[in-house]
């Protein structure tokens, strides 16, 4: 099936500032893509381009397999929902979601019943003669969102839409988004600087970085697989140590950190040999808290330390170990069963971890 949106070698340039770098990608039919990268990282020029507002320096944009770079915005089978939604104050809930309807000569009676389907499948039925001002936050979302929809676009582009809002309705309409996307069976392109809204709510994430795309996948692929030492530090939090590659063992290699450990990590980079700058990232949940080092006998890695912090964070909560032969602070989660929740700054804890939770890259490459 000839996927929704191609972007071709898509490359722009503002003067001698490279933006974006050939970069190139697809999106399948029906499927909720994110581009998630730091700010300035150049997704929102991707998002813009795509739309029409910017015009590659090269590369292609294909929509079902047609080329759109000749085409103006308006004629675009796309539309975007940006941060700032720019709902009409004067206007009422169904003149909002029929403006678009109206502007291409519609009847009358076709824009009334359209306006009460969209209204139906974002959840909010008969609340079409009520006034923008007396919905919530995430009942204006959705509006918004079912403005766009009624014009039946092929792509929905959207621009951090999430951003203006308080954390509590941000997770939560992270859910909804999801849950619009599928009504309306529609492909959406989001862009985003927040990890979390795209690992819940993408189907494939690319993640950015100065201009070019660093990895493209699933979530789980991004955060258990990652291709790079960017996203290996972007995604999700891990510990970090650079380092300097000792020996190799097969897919494993023993790293000598700059603050005094030694590390058993998998060789992500297989160009990597002795001698050579590297770093190691672990993530806070794979290592493992027990009461004796006998209890991680099998674990590759091993260290006992003091607790430093407890940073308490409900089911997230976690501490800060410093082991005795390190200048540095890791990062343990605490498991949800409680068994550690005694835990206080000052204490003896024993912690491992399998060489396999560790994934390494050459050093300066994030």
């Amino acid at each position: 099936m000839t996927p929704d949106l191609e972007c071709l070698t898509l490359t722009k340039r503002f003067g001698d500032t490279l933006a974006v770098d050939e970069v190139s990608f697809d999106v399948p039919r029906g499927s909720f893509f994110s581009i998630l990268g730091p700010s300035g990282c150049g997704k929102t020029t991707v998002m813009r381009m795509i739309a029409g507002f910017l015009e590659p320096t090269s590369g292609d944009i294909r929509i079902r397999g047609r080329s759109v770079l000749d085409t103006p915005p308006n004629k675009r089978p796309v539309n975007m929902v940006f941060q700032h939604l720019a709902l009409f104050p004067m206007m009422n809930i169904a003149d909002n979601i029929g403006y678009g309807l109206r502007r291409a000569g519609l009847p009358r009676d076709q824009i009334a019943r359209k306006v009460d389907e969209a209204l139906d499948r974002i959840g909010l039925p008969g609340i079409g003669q009520r006034k923008v001002d007396e919905l919530s936050g995430g009942q204006k979302q959705r509006v918004a969102i079912a403005r766009c929809m009624v014009l039946e676009p092929e792509v929905l582009l959207l621009d951090e839409p999430l951003g203006a809002l308080d954390l509590k309705l941000r997770e939560r309409m992270k859910v909804e988004l999801k849950s619009l996307q599928a009504a309306f069976d529609t492909t959406f392109v989001y862009i985003t600087h927040d990890q979390s809204e795209a690992l819940v709510m993408s189907d494939h994430i690319a993640v950015m970085n100065e201009g070019r795309f660093e990895q493209v996948g699933s979530g789980q692929d991004l955060y258990y697989r990652p291709a790079t030492a960017f996203v290996a530090g972007f995604v999700g939090d891990s510990n970090r140590w650079p380092g300097q590659v000792e020996r190799v063992e097969g897919d494993a290699l023993i790293l000598r950190t700059d603050s005094g450990l030694i590390l058993r990590g998998d060789r992500h980079d297989r160009a990597l040999s002795p001698g050579d700058r590297a770093e190691i990232f672990v993530r806070p949940e794979a290592i493992r808290i027990a009461p004796s080092a006998e209890d991680l006998a099998g674990f590759d890695n091993r260290l006992s330390g003091t607790v430093t912090s407890l940073l308490f964070n409900g089911a997230d909560s976690r501490i800060l170990v410093k082991d005795a032969g390190s200048t540095e602070e890791i990062a343990v989660n605490l498991p949800q069963s409680g068994e550690f929740a005694h835990l206080a700054r000052g204490a003896q804890v024993h912690i491992g971890w399998a060489a396999a939770q560790g994934n390494c890259f050459a050093a300066g490459a994030a």
